[in-house]
């Protein structure tokens, strides 16, 4: 993998959040307005809390992406008054995973539900990503992931995958999915500089029950950090050379999991970038927050 690529892919990196409490000020302080910021659905943090995030950050001059999870959506009623508020505030892409909502809150089971009253909407979204599954799925089987990623294709412009800790196993998957016909662009999840202290610390903060799923689907994480050394996400993408070079396997970005660390993985980013020789992705004439 040249050293253009790589930086290249950090310098569009995008960020996805959880729409805790004070995140939208550290967003703020230590990012530069235009990035991609995508904003979790949480059954502990609600949806009204996504959207106000969301909107906050577009606000701000960032590219906010809310995640509108399916099972957490009540029906086609709410599903339009989202579209109405998510149009007011000037957002134009949009995130539709199904949720972990245990029962659906209302006639949504899966992110394919929505999807269609989206389509039949006529929705203004220029961007809608579906969720990706290298590693199997905590709460959903794996022939129901796979069946459910080729029934989104025609609904979606994008797939972001889930976080996966084995590059041998990205690599598979990611072909595998190519030879079944899916031609969707793809944002690697990758996650980004993360102590575990305080990925617990975040954890304790989205609420009992919701802490628990937190750590049942992250639990390759907390494996990872706690082994000697921890985890370096630059390590990572460097055993993924021949992924980014393949250019039939489809990876146009970075979806970096910042678990709300902002400034530790905002700082090893620009930290990379600065190692290649660019500029940390930053705009002509704004300045380094810091």
């Amino acid at each position: 993998m040249s050293d253009t690529t790589i930086r290249k892919l950090l310098e569009s990196a995008r960020y996805e959040i959880l729409p805790t409490t004070g995140i939208v000020e550290r967003v703020h302080e230590y990012v530069a307005p235009g990035r991609v910021i995508t904003v979790t659905a949480s059954t502990g943090l609600t949806l009204d809390a996504t959207l106000s995030t969301a909107e906050q950050l577009q606000a701000l001059g960032f590219a906010a992406v809310p995640h509108i999870a399916a099972r957490m959506v009540h029906g086609r009623t709410e599903l339009e008054e989202i579209v109405d508020r998510l149009t007011t505030a000037g957002i134009s892409r949009i995130f539709v995973p199904a949720g972990d909502a245990t029962p659906p809150v209302g006639g949504y089971s899966g992110a394919h539900d929505l999807l269609l009253d989206l389509t039949s909407m006529a929705a203004p979204f220029t961007d809608i990503g579906v969720a990706a599954y290298p590693e199997s799925h905590p709460l959903i089987p794996d022939d129901i992931t796979v069946q459910a990623m080729w029934d989104k294709r025609d609904y979606a412009s994008y797939l972001v995958s889930n976080l996966c800790f084995e590059p041998s196993l990205v690599s598979a998957w990611l072909k595998r999915v190519r030879g079944r016909g899916i031609e969707l662009p793809l944002y690697l999840g990758v996650a980004g500089k993360v102590e575990l202290g305080k990925l617990a610390k975040i954890a304790s903060k989205i609420g009992v029950g919701e802490s628990t799923r937190f750590l049942r689907k992250n639990t390759a994480t907390f494996a990872r950090m706690a082994k000697p050394g921890g985890y370096n996400p630059q390590k990572f993408l460097d055993k993924l050379e021949s992924v980014f070079d393949d250019r039939s396997l489809g990876v146009v970005g970075l979806h970096i999991y910042t678990f709300n660390q902002i400034k530790d993985t905002e700082e090893w980013r620009r930290k990379q970038i600065d190692k290649l020789g660019g500029d940390g992705g930053l705009k002509v004439g704004t300045e380094s927050r810091r």
